[in-house]
């Protein structure tokens, strides 16, 4: 089983300004349990817009996913965004 839950595009209008060594990527997040183990991981895909194939994928059991998600509430925390629930 694989189903997609998100993607996103992040175009040069998102991009920081004077910045050289960023390029426009999509990411997209998804649940899937073709392993070995047969245990649902979640999956991150990160891609250099215009490169498909070329790009990381990370396949996260949930401590992992939990970690990932507690630095990104932190990261918005730090730089004064609203953290959410």
């Amino acid at each position: 089983m694989r189903r997609s839950i998100d993607d996103h595009q992040i175009g040069e209008d998102e991009l920081p300004p004077g910045v050289d060594d960023v390029a426009p990527i999509s990411w997209a997040v998804a649940v899937c349990d073709d392993y070995d183990d047969a245990i649902p991981r979640i999956v991150l895909t990160i891609e250099e817009i215009g490169r498909p194939g070329a790009g990381l994928i990370g396949h996260f059991d949930g401590s992992s996913a939990r970690r990932l998600r507690a630095a990104l509430r932190d990261a918005l925390r730090e730089v004064g965004e609203e953290v959410g629930p």
